[in-house]
């Protein structure tokens, strides 16, 4: 039997959005029209979801998560409490004459940011606009991130920067010094779940029979 979503009564969700069998909408999260939630989903507390958010399958919102327009959260992602996306490299409140407010809409100068599957966001990180976070990547409690983060990889920091890539289950297994993905054509054990590839500077993993790719950048 299919389990109807559970959706606090301080909730507000406003018509339009969608929300898969299973997922839970705890106390003050505001779910704006046109967002959509998968199933077997986790909305923390005091979340909010801007119109035309898209959030996958088994997701984890912890409190206080600020997901902006233009966000799209692949499968499997967490995302700790207090963190914020943001979609504008030059945002204004007026026009130049300071006459009147602007829209606060998507509009000609928003970016989309992709979380993609399995990734995390530690708590209190702040994601900068068109951004792309790899699969299974994990960045730290209280990174800034500006830039891409390759799939597994581990970024930590003020600008956030590479200090290592991690496994499916989130240990770090190599270790950077300087900031950068290892060589083309480096393989790494992921201690019987398969091994990382790196290839044309991308990082993919092999599941342990070696025939079935997954979690490419």
């Amino acid at each position: 039997m299919n389990q109807p979503p559970r959706i606090h009564p301080s909730a507000i969700v406003e018509p339009g959005v969608e929300i898969g069998e299973g997922t839970a909408v705890w106390d003050h999260a505001h779910l704006r029209a046109g967002a959509r939630v998968g199933r077997g989903c986790i909305i923390g507390e005091k979340s909010y979801l801007a119109p035309g958010v898209v959030v996958g399958d088994l997701v984890k919102l912890n409190a206080c998560v600020y997901l902006c327009a233009g966000v799209t959260l692949e499968e499997g992602c967490m995302v700790a409490a207090h963190t914020v996306f943001t979609n504008d490299l030059t945002p204004r409140a007026t026009d130049p004459e300071l006459t009147r407010l602007l829209d606060s809409g998507p509009g000609p100068s928003t970016l989309r940011t992709t979380m993609r599957r399995g990734a995390t966001i530690g708590a209190n990180a702040t994601i900068g606009p068109g951004i792309e976070l790899g699969a299974y990547c994990m960045v730290g409690m209280g990174s800034v991130v500006t830039r891409d983060v390759p799939a597994f990889g581990l970024v930590v920091g003020n600008p956030a920067r590479l200090v290592g890539l991690v496994d499916r289950r989130g240990r770090r297994i190599w270790r950077s010094e300087d900031g950068r993905l290892p060589a083309d054509g480096t393989r790494i054990d992921c201690d019987h779940d398969g091994e990382l590839i790196v290839s044309d500077g991308r990082v993919n993993w092999l599941a342990p029979d070696g025939t079935q790719p997954g979690g490419k950048a």
